[in-house]
């Protein structure tokens, strides 16, 4: 509408035509704020769906390893401002002239083989000259080794009881005859070497009972998968006092480690499907006793129930189960640093100078961890180490947390990797409060792992009983593990007395060192 017409326009008419025009400069106004907003909530949308694209592809087809070598120690060290305003003026330049000098590599050392043990049995075979030697003086004697293997011959004790008769002066009879020997399962074939390599096949080597089977047949061993879960079962119901005992140590201790991994299990009442069940980890590392048990579920009515009476620290990664835990008045949770320094090795895609100054800091402080493990210190001195050492960077990390929690798109990986450390920030540097405690919950961890590999092989249990028995049988081996000890030796030895063992002594039984 031009001037002239706005000029014979009356006074309440122009009123009108201003009043309309600020409307719809108002509303434009207002839908360019929404589209705006509309805009900001896309590009987060985005860059959230992008880091689960990144972190997706990672775990199907990126490497797993978390390793992070800085490019330059020295530069990372820097102050966070230094170092962005170094990756300003390294983005900015146009050209880069790069020289370098080659270095020649030094030719490796021809490797000499290890000589073979000398206690292995060793079987001699002489290969004399195909020339007549008659006359000639033997001056020495080339010595070859080959290390050979055979598979492992399974053979049949046939106990044979002679049975004696007395005639007696009532005209009666009396018979004689010895007694068997203890069995773990009475009446049964199965022998204490049997069942121990069984065992010990499935979840030490993770290879599942159908593939045993097959492997006996081709020896003309006939023994059904149903056969071989029926002995499990029954070398289960007789090691239960050793597992039992084993909790009740780790339970009075007063520093445990928890985690948990999921296990699918055959369920009658969910047909052509399984249950997720879940295998609950807990980790004394001063006593070296490691414990699953088996629950349906992963609620906290698991280990509420577990830790019931349990009074000390309590080390875990950041599942809400176990928060409620800060509330028990003799209970005292500890974080663990390498999950906070998962999601920071996940941003570096996302925020490289941010993430590598917080990975190196991490890296300093497992410096001192390690540090102190070859020093061999005791609980004492390694705190006063990390009180000395670990304190101070703990506090730049803090401080840095919240400085830069203002700075980062909310939804981008690095504001993840802040949050999560920020969150649980209180709980991990308690590990300056005890010199006992772990800086990370990998221990545990460690000890979850060949049920991962396992799973993959035997992919469920056949029952939650069965999914019980496994639990029990990963504690009994994982524990050997740690302290040393040959799984496979200490199981065999346990079945054959543990029939009729004195419950009183129970504790000779336990695959523990200071046991032996």
């Amino acid at each position: 509408m031009d001037a002239t017409l706005l000029a014979s326009m009356s006074k309440e008419d122009l009123v009108a035509e201003l009043l309309r025009r600020e409307a719809i400069t108002h509303g434009i106004e207002a839908e360019n704020a929404e589209l705006k907003a509309d805009k900001a909530r896309l590009e987060s949308r985005e860059m959230e769906l992008l880091r689960r694209l990144a972190e997706l592809s990672r775990s199907q087809f990126g490497s797993k390893s978390e390793r992070f070598v800085p490019g330059d120690p020295g530069q990372l060290l820097l102050d966070f401002g230094q170092a962005m305003e170094v990756a300003r003026q390294e983005a900015a330049a146009e050209t880069q002239t790069v020289t370098y000098e080659r270095r020649k590599k030094t030719r490796k050392e021809t490797r000499v083989r290890e000589a073979l043990a000398e206690d292995l049995p060793r079987k001699i075979v002489i290969i004399e000259p195909d020339f007549d030697t008659t006359g000639m003086i033997q001056v020495g004697c080339e010595v070859t080794e080959v290390l050979e293997y055979q598979p492992g011959h399974t053979y049949v004790i046939q106990y044979r009881r002679p049975k004696y008769v007395r005639a007696t002066s009532d005209e009666s009879t009396e018979i004689a005859c010895a007694q068997l020997p203890p069995r773990p399962i009475w009446k049964g074939i199965a022998g204490p070497g049997l069942l121990a390599w069984i065992i010990t096949e499935k979840f030490l080597w993770h290879i599942p009972f159908h593939r045993q089977w097959q492997r006996f047949a081709s020896q003309g061993i006939k023994i059904s998968t149903s056969t071989m879960g029926g002995w499990f079962a029954r070398s289960c119901d007789q090691l239960q006092p050793i597992y039992q005992e084993l909790k009740r140590i780790a339970l009075e201790s007063r520093y445990l480690q928890g985690d948990e991994t999921p296990i699918k299990v055959q369920d009658k009442d969910k047909k052509g499907a399984t249950h997720r069940g879940w295998h609950w980890v807990y980790h004394a590392p001063d006593e070296k006793i490691v414990v699953f048990d088996y629950q349906k579920t992963r609620s906290k009515a698991g280990p509420t129930r577990m830790l019931l009476k349990y009074k000390g620290w309590f080390q875990t990664d950041g599942y809400a189960a176990y928060d409620d835990f800060e509330k028990h008045e003799d209970i005292f949770l500890v974080g663990c640093l390498a999950h906070a320094r998962r999601y920071f090795e996940k941003a570096l895609d996302n925020d490289k100078a941010r993430a590598e100054w917080m990975l190196a800091k991490m890296q300093l402080l497992y410096a001192i961890e390690r540090d102190a493990r070859e020093r061999k210190l005791d609980h004492g001195q390694r705190l006063e180490m990390r009180v000395e050492k670990s304190m101070p960077l703990f506090m730049e990390m803090h401080e840095w947390l919240n400085e830069n929690v203002l700075w980062v798109p909310p939804k981008s990986a690095i504001a993840a990797a802040i949050k999560y450390f920020k969150a649980r920030f209180e709980y991990i540097v308690r590990v300056c409060a005890d010199g006992r405690l772990e800086i990370d919950n990998n221990l545990v961890e460690n000890a979850i792992r060949p049920i991962a590999v396992g799973r993959k092989n035997y992919m469920f249990a056949g029952s939650h009983d069965a999914a019980r028995d496994a639990a029990l049988i990963y504690t009994l081996l994982g524990t050997a593990k740690l302290n040393g000890i040959d799984p496979n030796n200490w199981l065999r030895n346990t079945l054959d007395v543990i029939d009729g063992y004195p419950k009183d002594r129970i504790h000779e039984l336990l695959p523990l060192k200071q046991a032996e």
